[in-house]
């Protein structure tokens, strides 16, 4: 057994543009100033209530909560619109099926809900790639290793077997508290230097790299 499990906004997708546009329409909704998008980027990967608190610490959590939803309601309207734009990051397609063919088991543990992971799963044509998908609906935010641990759990391995593949700190985080070995990459959200001192093994530069890693 070896399972893979990716983080998906930032690491698997290029979802950035739809993220921040649908975060300021939630703060405006609620008549709140929006945070810079340097900020809203940095929240990325988080479940929605913890982000909502990392980008407004000082509010009750009353506040968080509308703020969630009004986030919510945008990226539905959005997606419905037809203007959610998830793309795959040149060269994952090629990763993930590289990695099943040599016979990984792969899965992914996001921050996003588990109706948004389906759609953009199913839109890049990769959603029958994965065993286990684990999403904010049924665990805590990251970098609490539940998700991880229930992938563990879905795929019948041991943290030994498995590797966690993210852009953000949260997910070197929560593969080191799940006893996971963590791949960071660097085209997504966090600095190399942040992902290495959050517990990342190692760092690539491109998908290309990360197979090779992972194949090696």
């Amino acid at each position: 057994m070896k399972l893979a499990v990716f983080d998906c906004d930032g690491t698997l997708i290029d979802g950035q543009a739809s993220i921040c546009e649908a975060m300021e329409a939630a703060f405006a909704a609620q008549r709140l100033t929006a945070p810079e998008r340097s900020a809203i980027r940095r929240a990325v990967g988080l479940s929605l209530p913890q982000a909502m608190r990392v980008l407004l610490p000082d509010s009750e959590d009353d506040v968080h909560q509308a703020l969630t939803e009004s986030y919510k309601e945008a990226f539905r309207t959005a997606r419905s619109d037809g203007r959610l734009s998830q793309p795959l990051f040149d060269g994952i397609k090629e990763v993930l099926r590289s990695l099943s063919a040599a016979g990984w088991t792969l899965g992914v543990a996001t921050g996003m809900s588990a109706r948004g992971l389906s759609h953009c799963l199913a839109t890049n044509d990769v959603a029958d790639l994965f065993v286990t998908l684990q999403t904010a609906d049924y665990h805590p935010s990251k970098p609490h290793p539940a998700m991880l641990e229930a992938a563990l759990y879905e795929a019948g391995a041991q943290a030994e077997e498995a590797v966690m593949i993210g852009d953000t700190a949260y997910d070197m985080q929560m593969a080191r508290d799940a006893g996971v070995r963590g791949i960071g990459v660097d085209w997504g959200y966090h600095h190399p230097h942040e992902l290495r001192a959050a517990g990342a093994d190692v760092v690539v530069e491109s998908p290309a790299q990360l197979v090779k890693v992972l194949l090696a």
